[in-house]
């Protein structure tokens, strides 16, 4: 499957439908805290990682990295959640956007939001603010494990952002996790119809296996 085509059925499978198939397969995968600078922006693509750390006596930069991300890549930037210091803003959301980038995701805030809107990229973040990163953090390392919102995400697994916030999905178990969020949609759907042709809900739900669908498979 190409990543455009997988891109494709992650967004439209959507976080809550994913989310469910990650706890019925028993991976933390949830970024909870991490929502899009404006409801509508989504993405789903492959991660980009950046460690954060504090400047110390080296400086150094929060984003000479930009240049090394792929198109269709998420940028994923672990800032450990701070919330008094940026590591994403005008100029990295401009080049980001330029260069196809499909996202990016922050444990921790961005600056200069309105160009973030203007372009339609999307950002997820903690929230936003003015105060420049600069001389208080610097890009430790790149393409390491890093750790959102107490998930664990390495280069390469799969990212997927929309209105409801931000899941991971390991990368060797992106089939499983497709495939079940999926089967979750299609049931919601036969479920939406059974209530319409006059079903109590409790019985639709029942008939069609949902509350199962989300419950924690047996080891």
């Amino acid at each position: 499957m190409s990543k455009t085509d997988r891109a494709g059925r992650l967004l439209s499978a959507g976080t809550t439908a994913l989310s469910d198939a990650l706890d019925r397969l028993g991976i933390d995968g949830q970024a909870v805290g991490i929502m899009p600078i404006v409801r509508s922006m989504k993405f789903a693509g492959p991660a980009f990682t950046i460690r954060m750390a504090p400047v110390g006596t080296k400086g150094g930069s929060v984003g000479d990295y930009i240049d090394d991300v792929k198109p269709g890549e998420v940028v994923v930037i672990d800032n450990d959640g701070r919330m008094d210091a940026t590591v994403w803003g005008d100029i990295l959301t401009w080049v980001a956007n330029e260069r196809k980038i499909a996202g990016t995701v922050i444990d921790g805030v961005c600056r200069d939001s309105d160009r973030c809107v203007e372009l339609d990229y999307p950002v997820f973040a903690r929230g936003n603010t003015m105060r420049t990163g600069k001389d208080r953090v610097t890009a430790d390392a790149y393409n390491v494990t890093v750790q959102i919102a107490q998930v664990r995400i390495d280069p390469g697994d799969w990212l997927v952002g929309d209105a409801d916030g931000v899941v991971s999905i390991p990368a060797d178990r992106i089939e499983d996790v497709l495939s079940l969020a999926e089967e979750i949609e299609a049931a919601e759907e036969a479920i939406r119809g059974k209530v319409a042709q006059g079903m109590r809900l409790d019985r639709a739900r029942e008939a069609l296996g949902y509350h199962a669908l989300q419950t924690k498979q047996a080891n």
